[in-house]
């Protein structure tokens, strides 16, 4: 039992430092190869915030752990609004951004409701996965011509700077490395993973809700907790609704596309809809406090307390 808790932590810490080295490897070779720094951000860093899901869901697919994977989508939007929103609103309040609401939140509304709809059957199809890809390429074809249009920049300063740092054969370097350690660190947490689910006799959807999807949501809530303790945390918002939308639309159809996947009931109605709830709260939190244009202390507790009443539920079910 000592080696497959073992496997999880080190995969999670490989994973999250993986996932970051990769992204800037991957964003620096785009950009020596003419990428502008628009298409840049929204393609290679804002899907790179999915990362740890993506290879962990592509992983435990392979492996035939596809509840698994479904449950680190699922789980990885839940903990992000209720655990990384939560936590940083406690910091510091969050500003809501107009562009945002106009945008972002429509987007997030409906791939939800996509998502549910493509769950209802109780069932992830290979049709169901191709239809997710298909509103992931519209999605990221839609806002780049927004934000080309606003005028609005791709890459923040910080990322700007690290990529400029790196050489061509670096970027090169750092995009391998980073995929090596993904694919190694992600097969070592979905092992370590499963072997603590069939040891406790826990199903491996609730592992991923819990264990996997919070390992994976990591670096959101480690960049959101840091940009709040900087005075940036106009940003943390914007990560999580842009990190959900990766998750729903790359993330979970990647069980359906390897093999059809059969998805438990309580992923629908206790999962999903637990999902549905929290993103329906964020969005009635961003529209009620839209006129002083922040989330408060208050509404970052409520958040967290329903994540933790989650939490409570899945033990007590589990």
């Amino acid at each position: 039992m000592l080696l497959p808790c073992l496997a999880i932590i080190v995969g999670l810490v490989v994973l999250v430092w993986s996932a970051d080295r990769f992204v800037l490897g991957a964003a620096a070779t785009a950009k020596h190869f003419g990428m502008s720094p628009l298409l840049i951000g929204m393609t290679i860093v804002s899907l790179g915030t999915s990362a740890p899901e993506i290879f962990v869901s592509l992983t435990a697919s392979l492996n035939g752990a596809g509840t698994l994977a479904i449950g680190n989508a699922l789980g990885s939007n839940i903990a992000n609004i209720g655990l990384v929103l939560g936590i940083t609103a406690l910091i510091a309040p969050l500003p809501i951004q107009s562009r945002m609401m106009r945008k972002e939140i429509p987007i997030l509304l409906l791939v939800t409701v996509i998502a549910g709809l493509v769950l209802q059957d109780l069932g992830i199809s290979f049709m169901d996965g191709i239809i997710m890809l298909v509103c992931l390429v519209v999605t990221l074809f839609w806002l780049f011509n927004e934000s080309a249009d606003e005028g609005i920049g791709g890459l923040d300063e910080e990322e700007a700077e690290a990529m400029g740092k790196l050489t061509t054969k670096q970027s090169l370097f750092w995009m391998a490395v980073g995929l090596i350690a993904l694919i190694i660190s992600a097969k070592l947490l979905v092992w370590g993973a499963v072997d603590v689910a069939r040891f406790f006799g826990i199903s491996e959807l609730v592992i991923g809700l819990t264990i996997v999807a919070i390992g994976t949501s990591l670096p959101e809530l480690a960049a959101s907790v840091t940009s709040a303790l900087k005075g940036h945390h106009d940003i943390a918002i914007g990560n999580v609704v842009g990190s959900n939308i990766f998750n729903l639309l790359a993330v979970m159809p990647i069980p359906g596309l390897i093999a059809y996947t059969q998805v438990q009931e309580m992923a629908l109605y206790r999962d999903y809809g637990t999902m549905l709830l929290l993103t329906l709260l964020l969005i009635a939190f961003i529209y009620a406090f839209r006129r002083s244009k922040r989330i408060g202390r208050a509404a970052g507790g409520i958040l967290l307390l329903a994540y933790m009443s989650y939490l409570g539920l899945l033990l007590v079910q589990a």
